[in-house]
């Protein structure tokens, strides 16, 4: 006789979901400015003519995390939709499941990261990763080496979260501050037990504040802890694998909007006060994991200068995107130049971002410049360490050097200078009313 009983399907629980956040990035305008009527996100700005989201889905794919949560704002999510969507990235990301969710915020008032994970606390079910669109890892810090560590410490001692802090040197054709809007990367002073990695003390803006000069560091921390290390060299990636229980906190400490200014400066100090602990009925700890630079080139691309460097960085010398064409007698070096421009004849680019469909007019001449979409350089037009709005125009022999060049100030000139011709015809007919009225 036949057995016919079936074998019930086992469910898997999700051990992970990758919470992905994608903002306005107002740190890079204005090349995250709105082309027309269109947004330009900065998740899918180029480095090295590959969307900036391309860098963290791929390390979540490589880890085995089958789940995404990834949040834009809402007037990004077309945008964000159609790439996700688009032949190319799905063949690129076929094993991860990427929810698209919204956040509805301006780019003048952004909301911090506690209020947004309040906000989609409910589609978070299990411990997550926090990962920012912006943070660019290298071969040699997988995903799962800070999985593996908070497995680790979860359950040995109960840790809640698990950051990762790492060490940057500029590239030496990228100097610290190139155009003198601030360099790449900005560290911030931490304290961290190296024996059992953990973070103990993170630099908040109110401590700053209130000294500028001096850490001020409790006794029972450094009773502790005796061999606890301190260092002012060290970035914050923005990673953090936390537990479910991160988000239970942060329903309660509804006052926190940041992070990495609120929460995890309150979250360090409550390690070493054992009665605040009990209130909260829960084990705190936070655990480390420093990257350092002789490891491999780690960067967060959050202002203009870290961007120009990421791109260089990726590009041995230079990269050119599909359909783009170049003339005749024209150089280009260390730069990258996105799909479908058109490189005119006796042009000079050295050290460039241009992003898709650029046109670089005859004898024009840039160097260190980053180019929004479809920009339009003059006839021997010279730009030197500018950027541009998505869109803008620069016109014929201008030349211009460390400026941010937006829409709004390019549109504005016809106007004026018609103002100007208005004005001056208006006097000139005041002053001839005036000689009628002398005659």
């Amino acid at each position: 006789m036949m057995n016919f009983d079936v074998t019930p399907v086992e469910v898997v629980t999700r051990e992970f979901v990758a919470v992905i956040l994608a903002g306005f990035g107002n740190e890079l305008l204005p090349l995250t400015g709105e082309h027309g009527d269109e947004p330009c996100p900065k998740a899918l700005l180029p480095i090295s003519n590959k969307p900036m989201l391309d860098y963290p889905l791929s390390w979540v794919e490589q880890s085995g995390i089958k789940d995404v949560l990834l949040i834009c704002p809402s007037s990004h999510r077309s945008a964000i939709s159609h790439y996700i969507h688009s032949q190319s990235s799905s063949a690129s990301f076929s094993s991860v499941h990427i929810d698209l969710q919204t956040f509805d915020e301006s780019q003048e008032l952004s909301a911090g990261t506690c209020s947004v994970l309040r906000h989609f606390a409910n589609r978070i079910k299990e411990d997550f990763i926090l990962i920012p669109c912006d943070f660019i890892p290298p071969p040699s810090l997988p995903l799962s080496k800070l999985l593996n560590k908070f497995r680790t410490d979860t359950m040995s001692d109960g840790s809640i979260v698990t950051s990762c802090w790492y060490e940057h040197k500029s590239d030496k054709q990228a100097t610290q501050d190139e155009w003198g809007w601030g360099s790449p990367a900005k560290p911030t002073p931490i304290v961290w037990d190296h024996l059992s990695g953990t973070l103990l003390y993170v630099d908040s803006p109110y401590e700053t504040d209130k000294n500028r000069h001096e850490l001020e560091l409790r006794m029972t921390l450094l009773s502790r802890y005796p061999q606890a290390k301190l260092s002012s060299m060290l970035l914050d990636s923005h990673v953090y694998v936390c537990k479910r229980a991160v988000l239970d906190l942060l329903a309660r400490k509804t006052r926190f909007d940041s992070l990495r200014d609120d929460f995890f400066p309150w979250l360090c100090k409550l390690q070493y006060q054992s009665t605040k602990q009990e209130k909260y009925a829960t084990s705190i700890r936070i655990g480390i994991i420093i990257h350092r630079a002789d490891d491999g080139f780690a960067i967060r691309v959050n202002n203009l200068p870290a961007y120009l460097e990421a791109n260089r960085h990726f590009v041995a010398d230079t990269s050119i995107g599909d359909f783009t064409r170049v003339e005749e007698k024209s150089t280009i070096k260390n730069s990258t130049i996105g799909k479908h421009c058109v490189i005119g004849k006796m042009v000079k680019i050295v050290g460039c971002v241009l992003m898709d469909h650029c046109v670089i007019s005859d004898g024009a001449k840039l160097d260190a410049c980053i180019l929004g979409n479809s920009t339009t350089v003059g006839t021997k037009a010279e730009l030197v360490k500018c950027v541009t709005q998505a869109g803008y125009e620069v016109k014929d022999n201008e030349s211009v050097r460390h400026e941010k060049l937006d829409i709004s100030d390019w549109a504005a000139q016809p106007e004026d200078s018609e103002d100007d011709d208005e004005d001056s015809i208006g006097e000139e007919e005041s002053d001839e009313d005036e000689d009628e009225d002398e005659a």
